[in-house]
């Protein structure tokens, strides 16, 4: 007697840009469909299916969803609308308003806030009102430009005003732009209209059609299939938690009497472009920084290794991805300290074992003496933003705003909220969190080569600064383990959270060095400083701003 035959697979029928299309309706997401079957690009999987970052949002019949949690099946019927499926005028209005305002850095984030944009454009919503784009983009993430730029695009779009022409390249250099972010982000990154239309080459973007799919097994080892549906079945992928478990500094603070001690927490990353790579038998793999993004944090991916490897393995193109909780688990985080420092500047800071350490300190204090400590937990490393000698920098600048306090008839509203900070690199950057909440940031970094890219990494580095000293953190349990896998649990500041930065760029003659990292580090301070120098971090509150400024 024959076998019976496979039942057939329903189908689902929708419009994606404006061309009728059908899947199966197997049970995936939406966005397991497009990027699937369908090979639609501009939808990124940020968290996917967390559900937590924006990067996937669409608009379904003109509203936006995110398209990782959405089941395909909820589409039947409907019309979706990427990036991509935009009217051109439409496209080019924000893509010139994004360009003119440095509101993409990356671009990996930025289709998916366009939508949310655009479907906030669609209701009328006015160019001044800034709360309501505030709680449009609580649903999204962005790790590079800080919020205010994509406010301001938003403004400039609704508005109606044509950006400049120079803001837009005619006159603008691009290489200079290019170069210059490339200086901030220490990655190769390009500058260019189509960028925050989310076409930057990223590596799960470029991968060939039908390359085998590869996962990390949780043991060491990889899973492969022939869909990223399919591989995550067989591995039993259980989505990321959220736990309830708060962070806490994994290191008691060194002996002594100190005027000043900080212990900080682990701290993810938190890019959003997760690591990804592919290759082809005999090849070289995809890079998983393809522009820029993730400062530093990425040195370190496997994805590059394992692609190679496995394409030579299986004599075909493979594709690595490794999923958000992958990433959480896998990737390096910001070393971890317990310091102190006395009024002379001489001090202790106990680290958790990073090599390097030690020399990245040296470069900008002699007096601090390193102890590094074996700790149970996540890897670290000294790649990420500045590791080492930001910590040693913001000792010595909050002292310094510490002992100004201290002297005598001193304005002691004025001193401990201003911060000045020199990098290893040679640039010089000085923070003042104004009383009326505005912060303003003095950088000097030899040729400014484009003002509008530096300008949207200095206020990155704010933003970045700000969340670091008083909402971010990583929970890890006693036996090492990360407590919570969930992109939301990293604490990373949301738009409304942000105060407006004012920035003032003083060119020189002198070569192009990175700025945005002494930013970063003299704003860290600035905080810690307005704070009043509270010893652990993250702080679970924001800094004081001032009188009349939302917290």
């Amino acid at each position: 007697m024959p076998d019976n035959p496979a039942p057939e697979v329903p189908m689902i029928a929708f419009t994606v840009d404006g061309v009728d299309v059908r899947v199966p309706d197997n049970g995936v997401s939406l966005l397991a469909a497009l990027r699937g079957g369908l090979d639609v690009r501009s939808a990124k999987a940020g968290c996917n299916p967390q559900g937590q970052c924006g990067c996937c949002t669409v608009l379904i019949d003109g509203s936006p969803r995110v398209a990782c949690v959405t089941p395909v099946r909820r589409v039947s019927g409907r019309v979706v609308t990427t990036v991509d499926g935009l009217s051109e005028a439409d496209r080019t209005r924000w893509s010139d308003a994004f360009m003119a305002t440095g509101a993409s850095q990356c671009g990996f984030c930025t289709p998916g806030i366009i939508c949310r944009l655009e479907g906030l454009r669609s209701k009328g919503v006015a160019a001044d009102d800034k709360p309501a784009v505030d709680r449009a983009l609580a649903a999204h993430l962005c790790r590079c430009t800080g919020w205010q730029t994509i406010g301001e695009a938003w403004a400039l779009a609704v508005s109606g005003a044509a950006p400049t022409a120079a803001a837009l390249g005619a006159g603008r250099d691009l290489e200079a732009a290019s170069e210059r972010a490339t200086i901030e982000g220490r990655a190769p990154q390009r500058v260019g209209g189509d960028v925050s239309l989310g076409r930057a080459g990223f590596a799960e973007d470029t991968a060939p059609r039908g390359a085998l799919v590869a996962i990390p097994d949780g043991a060491g080892g990889w899973i492969t299939a022939e869909t990223l549906p399919a591989a995550r079945e067989r591995a039993g992928t259980v989505q990321g938690r959220h736990g309830t478990v708060e962070p806490v500094p994994p290191l008691d603070l060194p002996e002594g009497e100190w005027a000043l001690a900080l212990r900080t927490s682990w701290v993810e990353p938190a890019y959003l472009e997760t690591d990804a790579s592919w290759c082809e038998p005999g090849g070289e793999p995809a890079s998983p920084i393809a522009n820029g993004g993730a400062f530093g944090a990425k040195e370190q991916s496997i994805a590059m290794a394992a692609a190679r490897e496995l394409a030579d393995l299986h004599g075909r193109p493979v594709r690595v991805v490794l999923s958000r909780e992958d990433t959480v688990r896998m990737g390096p985080k910001r070393p971890p300290i317990a310091a102190g420092i006395r009024a002379d500047g001489t001090g202790v800071i106990r680290v958790v074992r990073t090599p390097g350490y030690d020399a990245a300190v040296h470069s900008v204090s002699t007096g601090l003496v390193i102890e590094e400590v074996d700790v149970a937990g996540p890897p670290t490393s000294l790649a990420i933003r500045g590791a080492g000698w930001v910590e040693a920098a913001v000792l010595s600048a909050g002292l310094e705003a510490k002992l100004a306090r201290d002297i005598p008839g001193a304005v002691t509203d004025s001193f401990p909220r201003v911060a000045t900070v020199t990098s290893p690199d040679g640039a010089t950057a000085t923070v003042a969190i104004g009383l009326d909440g505005v912060v303003r940031v003095d950088l000097e970094c030899g040729r400014i080569l484009d003002d509008i890219v530096l300008r949207s990494y200095v206020i990155g580095a704010v933003h970045m600064a700000l969340g670091w000293v008083t909402s971010e953190g990583l929970a890890v349990d006693d036996g090492g383990e990360t407590s919570t896998l969930t992109i939301r649990s990293f604490g990373v500041l949301r738009s409304a959270d942000m105060p407006f930065v004012e920035v003032s760029l003083h060119g020189t003659d002198g070569e192009a060095v990175n700025g945005s990292d002494a930013v970063f580090a003299a704003t860290a301070a600035a905080i810690w400083s307005a704070q009043g120098w509270p010893v652990d971090w993250p702080t679970r509150q924001l800094p004081d701003l001032g009188p009349g400024v939302k917290q």
